[in-house]
């Protein structure tokens, strides 16, 4: 069985169910079309996990196919992008030429590696501008095997940042050791997370929770124009393109799923929250090229999302 997810009144599946031990289907159709790239790593989680978002409840039946099949192929780049001002996805445009050039932006470094993120207030909050892009494993033992470049080339994280699993963006091990209030969360595992989830994300920011992004999509008008807002003035697939009135500079840097494939580059950005659903699925904001409307959803925990912090 598959189930697939309706975003703005289009289909869009998100992962497949296996019929049998050494098969499974993997298709995606969002908006009237997509494109994925395969990809040979896995975190190990299975491939029959379904994903679900709470904007649908439509199910439809399908037959297998090989494990990893997806129903279209591309290249790394979207065949309809373009330069800074055009019309699509394009790598060769810098993340700095992604933001609004009318906000004044502040800055942080992240004390871990030296990387350093523009950041934006907006109404009471203070938002990372750019997504996560921190990658020691060494550090953070949450973050093995659970993050990701898109396409897995290491130069495309210089631009969109990295992709997470849930598991690692709130630091599983760290609320496992943690002394005073020991958490087992993760794939397949429910817990009782802390008022305040630091996560993956710098000291003194921390990974937002279900209700500061409703916080802030209440700040830019409410969910039905909230996705027109916060998404980047570039760089969305088909007009897609968003005004960037606050500075959240949302960029579509697509999702991977649990099988390897890297889909909706250009056109979706997918957001992690703190707050889990279940066992199996966590509260993201998901935005798309083809609607103004924004709203959490719930998604498969071994899914790759990016991240934005939230200044403590």
């Amino acid at each position: 069985m598959l189930l697939k997810n309706l975003w703005w009144g289009k289909m869009s599946l998100r992962g497949g169910v296996a019929a049998a031990a050494v098969s499974s289907v993997l298709m995606l159709v969002a908006c009237g079309g997509d494109s994925g790239t395969s990809a040979s790593n896995n975190d190990g989680t299975s491939d029959s996990e379904e994903i679900q978002s709470s904007s649908s409840s439509t199910k439809v039946e399908s037959s297998s196919s090989t494990k990893g099949e997806a129903m279209s192929s591309s290249s790394n780049q979207s065949s309809s992008s373009s330069g800074k001002n055009g019309d699509g996805w394009s790598w060769d445009v810098p993340k700095e030429d992604r933001l609004n050039p009318e906000i004044a932006y502040d800055s942080m470094t992240d004390s871990r590696d030296g990387q350093i993120y523009k950041t934006v207030k907006i109404g009471d909050q203070i938002w990372m501008a750019e997504n996560l892009n921190y990658a020691d494993s060494v550090k953070t033992p949450s973050l093995m095997g659970k993050n990701w470049c898109y396409a897995n080339k290491a130069e495309n994280c210089a631009v969109t940042g990295r992709l997470y699993t849930w598991t690692a963006a709130i630091d599983s091990v760290k609320l496992a050791t943690d002394a005073d209030n020991p958490q087992d969360c993760g794939s397949g595992k429910e817990c009782t997370l802390p008022d305040t989830v630091q996560g993956i994300c710098p000291p003194s920011w921390h990974l937002p929770e279900k209700k500061e992004w409703d916080t802030l999509l209440t700040i830019v008008g409410g969910e039905a124009t909230a996705l027109k807002v916060l998404k980047s003035q570039t760089g969305w697939f088909h007009d897609g393109n968003g005004s960037d009135d606050v500075g959240f500079s949302a960029l579509p840097a697509g999702d991977r799923i649990n099988n390897g494939n890297f889909f909706d580059i250009g056109k979706l950005a997918g957001f992690w929250s703190a707050s889990e659903t279940d066992y199996n699925y966590a509260k993201a904001l998901d935005l798309g090229y083809c609607s103004n409307y924004a709203a959490l959803g719930y998604y498969n925990k071994s899914f790759g999302f990016s991240v934005r912090c939230l200044k403590n």
